[in-house]
């Protein structure tokens, strides 16, 4: 196959294989800090003595660049104001039955029954795909994954999990989690590993033990977000660009509406998606789409894959009209791209859904200066990117929106880009 020949967008990353800083991370804020010390005390609550240390991830927005990532082409995700926070402690003691070294004990505060607490757990030695159900599996991936490497030995311990990411809306709750728990473990064992080398081996956990075929943008942003800024990542090369994002210096506000149609990357569209793409680019002589020039005639593909790789060649010019975009300041201008964004998933990838088509339709009449569906589709979130002074108009045509269609009623609340994984 010819697979590096061919043109590719003329933008990329500035930073090369370094992440371009735009200084150091903010100081942790107050409420970091009171949630971090009320998840230490619950955990002594729930075994008996305090943890070693408390960890926060967050989730993301992905604001434009959808589907792409697993095409080796470029996203523009911003880690998000809400997190997965884990406390975690290894075990000290000896034996393999419950509560021994070899044993990881996991506790939720998401108990969707409505007992409190969530309890899970595995043999540090045994996890299998499929063997840990439910919220589980994510810290059980990224177990398996490190007990893989070579010369790392991962002892059981013990981990309370909260998160405020809303679960199933498209804000990447699962790589939240499963981040909080990689750079926990890193730390707690001395591994030294840097960001994308997590990042890789969080994708790795999500494919090979979640079974979600996902690609490396949700993890690079929990991991490499920025308060302030956008991460422009090219996933081909893992190349890095922190491009300014000041949403509230704009006078802007990114308002996420959480349909409450919960979707999930483990069932067979996002993956039927993925592979109507791998057989395009063998179709096409290439080794993936990101191989392909914009002008190339589609005509020898079936209908349903043309239309797939044309969203993805016009979604990467997308990303890097908005990041020049962002790079000359105007916040605003990247409006109309986002709702160009929403037409070709809802068009051409067929990801979006009802729900998502009224909250973005719905958004734009009201004032919204573009709106998109974002995260893989079938269900989730859309975004819109309002004045500020619009703010509540735009709210309130949403909720009443859906409250003509019933019965789900949205969750609608704002999101500024945050800074990526750390302890606190």
């Amino acid at each position: 196959m010819t697979s590096r020949h061919s043109r590719e967008p003329t933008a990329t990353p500035a930073g090369g294989q370094d992440l371009v800083r735009t200084g150091p991370p903010e100081p942790v804020g107050a409420q970091d800090r009171a949630r971090a010390a009320r998840l230490a005390e619950r955990f002594a609550e729930v075994y008996g003595h305090v943890p070693d240390g408390v960890w926060r991830a967050p989730g993301r927005v992905n604001l434009i660049g959808e589907h792409t990532d697993y095409n080796e082409g470029f996203v523009l995700p911003f880690a998000i104001d809400r997190s997965a926070m884990v406390a975690v402690r290894l075990r000290r003691d000896t034996g393999t039955g419950v509560g021994g070294r070899d044993v990881v004990e996991l506790a939720s505060t998401y108990a969707p029954d409505g007992s409190g607490l969530s309890r899970a757990g595995f043999p540090v030695a045994g996890p299998a795909p499929g063997s840990v159900p439910g919220w589980g599996a994510y810290p059980a991936g990224v177990v398996s994954v490190l007990t893989g490497l070579d010369d790392v030995t991962v002892p059981g311990f013990e981990l309370l999990l909260d998160s405020t990411v809303p679960v199933g809306a498209g804000l990447s709750s699962s790589h939240a989690v499963e981040v909080a728990t990689m750079v926990a473990l890193d730390d707690l064992l001395g591994l030294g590993l840097d960001r994308p080398a997590m990042a890789r081996m969080t994708q790795r956990a999500e494919n090979e033990f979640v079974g979600a075929p996902t690609g490396i943008m949700d993890q690079s942003a929990s991991l490499m977000g920025r308060t302030g800024s956008a991460l422009f990542l090219d996933c081909r090369s893992l190349a890095t660009e922190l491009v300014p994002l000041p949403v509230a210096e704009h006078g802007l506000r990114v308002l996420v509406i959480d349909t409450k149609v919960a979707h999930s990357h483990a069932d067979g569209g996002y993956a039927a998606r993925r592979a109507t793409c791998e057989r395009a680019a063998a179709a096409l002589g290439v080794d993936s789409l990101r191989d392909v020039p914009a002008e190339t005639d589609l005509g020898a593909l079936d209908e349903e894959s043309a239309r797939r790789v044309r969203h993805v060649l016009t979604e990467n010019r997308r990303v890097l009209q908005c990041v020049q975009l962002l790079r000359k300041g105007d916040v605003a201008g990247v409006g109309d791209l986002l709702t160009a964004s929403h037409a070709s998933l809802r068009d051409d990838y067929e990801v979006s859904c009802p729900e998502l088509d009224l909250a973005v339709d719905t958004a734009l009449t009201a004032g919204a200066l573009g709106a998109r569906m974002t995260g893989g589709g079938f269900g989730g979130s859309a975004i819109a990117l309002v004045p500020a002074a619009r703010e509540e108009q735009v709210r309130d045509a949403v909720l009443r929106g859906f409250a003509d269609v019933g019965p789900a009623t949205p969750d609608i609340f704002t999101v500024l880009p945050a800074d990526g994984a750390q302890r606190l």
